[in-house]
């Protein structure tokens, strides 16, 4: 149904031969940053404001009509695409709307040719991994990635007829809406584990169903990372044992670090800091409340993590769950100590008042959670099939 596009007569040409590309205005009028105001008319757009193929207006910096004027280039028009030179090279979206607007210097406008390609299959060509290849042989940055608008110009695209053009854009805008779709699926279902959460528990500092509160150090065993004389600098390698500190918490899951890691021997020396499975970890430093749940061996606790090990009355994600509620880390944060960075350690996480549940209630909840994970695993397995299928079309339309 979504396989390949009849006998494609595919051309392969530069970008620069089906559109133009115009950069921002570099001259005298170019605007400054006393030149963007909340009052002004027409919008002034950066990298930060592109946003999965759209322009995002919820922030937006505007100048004035008479300051827009003035300019000699970097003035969109819709059907135009923008497209980020620099930081996050090949960022992109697609002027939708019939607005006047200007870019930042470290965007590019690419204007289709309408008579030889559409926006929209040049938007899908930009995403293919044939360009992306390209991209990363002509990112010439050394401290920061960089592009040149003539760099982009000499991108090569697989070019079909127009007729051709609108049938690869139909199928695979129909099946990333299938993705999207998933994902939305997936979305729906965390949120309705999260609504359950709290209709069975309620807000755990408040407590509106008086449960009893226990200190956390009586449902689990509490201790902070090694301090930083049992590491050193030169203790971290590539490829090794990850450290977990807090900037390796990512929206309450694991996100470790390759180069940050430390060798076999180094990680048996420290033997007492390892973390296991179901363990969870949590940033004594900075933001406060920020946990997760330990998904397999190998990890060590990093100076800035405290380790939580459950007994065994409430489970890890309970612990995990309660710590990271809102209301429950504004309270940690009153608790925390030091002027210039709140600080945690383990007297402090140890008094952590835990509402505790009667166990067929939270037997009830995570009865329901499991049931609702059955259904995740299979809205995921479809995804990621979707999201195969999408790639292999992409491979095979754009190379």
């Amino acid at each position: 149904k979504f396989g390949f596009v009849g006998m494609m007569k595919m051309e392969r040409v530069k970008l620069g031969d089906i559109s133009k590309l115009i950069n921002g205005d570099r001259g005298k009028n170019y605007p400054s940053q006393a030149d963007i105001t909340d009052d002004g008319e027409i919008p002034f757009i950066n990298a930060g404001h592109l946003n999965g193929g759209s322009i995002d207006f919820s922030e937006m910096n505007y100048i004035s009509q008479d300051k827009y004027d003035k300019l000699n280039s970097g003035k969109f028009q819709k059907g135009d695409i923008l497209y980020c030179l620099r930081g996050s090279l090949g960022k992109k979206a697609i002027v939708n709307n019939d607005i006047n607007g200007a870019i930042a210097s470290s965007l590019v406008i690419i204007r289709p040719d309408p008579e030889k390609v559409s926006g929209e299959y040049l938007m899908l060509a930009l995403d293919s991994p044939a360009i992306k290849e390209q991209l990363v042989k002509a990112n010439n940055g050394s401290s920061q990635p960089n592009l040149s608008a003539a760099s982009v110009r000499e991108y090569e695209v697989e070019l079909p007829e127009f007729s051709i053009q609108k049938e690869v854009v139909e199928k695979l805008i129909k099946v990333r809406s299938i993705i999207d779709n998933r994902r939305q699926e997936l979305q729906l279902l965390n949120d309705l584990i999260k609504a359950r959460f709290v209709e069975m528990f309620g807000d755990p500092v408040s407590n509106p169903y008086g449960y009893d509160k226990v200190a956390l150090s009586d449902l689990a065993d509490i201790k902070i990372g090694p301090f930083g004389s049992l590491l050193h600098k030169d203790d971290y390698i590539v490829g090794g044992h990850p450290l977990l500190n807090p900037s390796h918490i990512v929206d309450g899951k694991i996100s470790p670090d390759n180069k940050l890691t430390i060798s076999n021997e180094k990680y048996e020396e420290l033997s007492a800091y390892h973390l296991k499975t179901g363990d969870v970890v949590m940033g004594r430093r900075g933001e406060m409340g920020r946990c997760a749940i330990v998904p397999e061996e190998g990890f060590l606790c990093g100076t800035g993590s405290i380790l939580i090990r459950t007994k065994g009355e409430v489970t890890a994600d309970y612990i995990q769950k309660i710590i990271s509620f809102p209301s429950f880390k504004k309270t940690i944060e009153d608790m925390a100590v030091g002027q210039t960075m709140p600080n945690l350690n383990v007297p402090i996480v140890s008094s952590f008042q835990i509402i505790k549940p009667p166990r067929k209630v939270q037997d009830r909840y995570y009865a329901f959670a499991e049931q609702v994970d059955k259904s995740k695993v299979v809205v995921q397995k479809a995804l990621d099939e979707t999201q195969i299928l999408f790639n292999s079309l992409m491979q095979q339309y754009f190379g």
